[in-house]
């Protein structure tokens, strides 16, 4: 059952090219399916998430991660009465956009873009990928997702402003994005700052001592474990601290929310829309533990010394291929060079790289600037 605030995908906008309706798929589930057959979609799996593959196979990737995010996104979703199915689809698009080597790729490459007068957004690129480069229909380019989630890939994260953005007018930046979009930010945070404290401690750049200390939620649920399990070995200690600190913040998510859209008058997804600021949040007390964990996974794991060559190689492929590319841009594959003939070339060269692999790009370092 929906809730009367939950999108309905009945009353959806439609997608930009009109298709026949679907015997038994409803279009969020049709574009779920097409966003998890997409190329770019597989792509993820070869994508750094915090730690690349030349530092070990057993951590997260950016797919894995992905994975992650849905599940936690899905089973929210249901205790609201949002629409599952369009959580699901906007989860699984959320960082189709990002370039190989996480984040410090994304840094990295919109540090070239601005110096040629440009600039790199993962939420825009992602809207680029479903629009225009994926090319698996004949009569379109692009996957022609609905407007609800071509929306919510540009709106579940941040706010644009109309003026700045005008070529995203269709989108509606005057109002708030609908809660199923709202919802994705926030089970995006409570993902990784669970999972990252996973695979720092697994890569033991992060002591259990150290997140005891720096991680009160965390610290509080251990010692609840060790009186529960006082012979389990320490990383199943550590486990189950990690699920019930995932659950606390899962659990959180769900009542203030609930206590937030009630206090609202919240009745209809226009109404989510007019609010003057998103309802979907964490309590004061259990925000300030979500900032914790992640100041502590700033300072300990992100920008460890043991993370630092790895980041700094990464910065240097993309930089130099940028460069290279820039200067020779007969070397690109024929697609990109015929797209260079209609966009700036910086432009190109940006789409070229974003969408790589870690794998990949390193194979074109090898082949170009050794």
């Amino acid at each position: 059952m929906l809730a009367g605030y939950a999108v309905r995908v009945e009353q959806s906008r439609g997608r930009r090219y009109p298709e026949p309706k679907h015997p038994y798929r409803n279009d969020f589930e049709r574009d779920r399916d097409r966003i998890i057959h997409a190329r770019a979609f597989r792509r993820l799996q070869s994508k750094t998430q915090v730690f690349t593959r030349r530092y070990s196979d057993h951590f997260r990737s950016r797919l894995t991660h992905t994975i992650e995010v849905a599940q936690i996104a899905r089973t929210i979703a249901a205790q609201l009465g949002l629409n599952v199915d369009l959580v699901e689809a906007l989860a699984l698009v959320h960082d189709i956009g990002h370039p190989p080597f996480g984040h410090s790729g994304e840094k990295v490459l919109d540090a070239a873009m601005r110096e040629r007068g440009f600039f790199f957004d993962h939420n825009l690129h992602a809207l680029r990928i479903v629009e225009d480069f994926e090319l698996r229909y004949a009569a379109f380019r692009g996957l022609n997702l609905t407007f609800e989630v071509r929306e919510g890939i540009i709106k579940h994260s941040r706010d644009y402003d109309a003026a700045r953005f005008p070529e995203l007018r269709e989108y509606l930046l005057d109002q708030r994005p609908p809660l199923e979009a709202q919802l994705i930010d926030m089970a995006d945070e409570i993902a990784y700052n669970t999972a990252d404290l996973d695979d720092g401690y697994e890569a033991r750049l992060l002591t259990l001592e150290n997140i005891r200390e720096s991680v009160p939620v965390f610290e509080r649920f251990y010692q609840e474990v060790e009186k529960l399990y006082p012979d389990a070995i320490e990383k199943l200690k550590f486990n189950e601290a990690i699920k019930r600190m995932l659950n606390r913040f899962a659990d959180e998510l769900i009542r203030h929310t609930q206590r937030r859209i009630q206090e609202a008058g919240i009745g209809s997804s226009d109404d989510v829309r007019k609010w003057p600021e998103r309802l979907v949040g964490l309590s004061p007390e259990v925000e300030r533990e979500r900032s914790q964990a992640k100041e502590f996974l700033h300072a300990n794991l992100y920008f460890s010394p043991a993370l630092a060559q790895e980041k700094e190689d990464a910065e240097n492929v993309i930089s130099e291929l940028f460069n290279f590319w820039m200067k020779r841009p007969a070397q690109l594959p024929p697609s990109y060079q015929e797209k260079a003939g209609q966009e700036p070339l910086a432009r190109v060269v940006c789409d070229y790289i974003a969408g790589m692999t870690d794998n990949y790009i390193y194979e074109q370092f090898d082949k170009y600037c050794r």
